[in-house]
């Protein structure tokens, strides 16, 4: 079965929608904190905790917190002075980014066979 252009304008769309989901894991910096985050407390992980054990300055992991927070990967929660970042237990970008990587794979496998094309 050949994908048709509604195949395509469909994953056009699915790209754009999770644009800044792939930007914010596709830092190696943010990959690194993702994991460490998961490692973390439930509670969630203070800012001046992640640096310590990134070797970043503050600020910057700040910077790299705010990037996964846009992208809808990670919450913040305040409580009196400090902030608390945890991994957003809905995941609905997560699902986003998913069902993109589900639909790539099936339109790649309908896409025509181009090892036997003479050049």
């Amino acid at each position: 079965m050949e994908n048709t252009i509604e195949d395509i304008k469909r994953l056009e769309e699915e790209f754009k929608a999770c644009q800044r989901i792939l930007t914010a894991i596709g830092d190696e910096t943010r990959q690194h904190l993702l994991c460490i985050m998961l490692r973390g407390e439930c509670r969630g992980n203070r800012v001046i905790d992640i640096a310590q054990k990134m070797n970043l300055s503050r600020p910057a992991v700040s910077h790299h917190m705010q990037i996964l927070k846009d992208a809808g990967i990670v919450k913040a929660r305040k409580e009196s002075t400090c902030i608390y970042y945890y991994l957003d237990p809905e995941g609905s970008e997560i699902s986003n980014l998913i069902t993109l990587f589900c639909d790539v794979q099936e339109i790649m496998k309908n896409a025509p066979d181009r090892n036997d094309i003479n050049d």
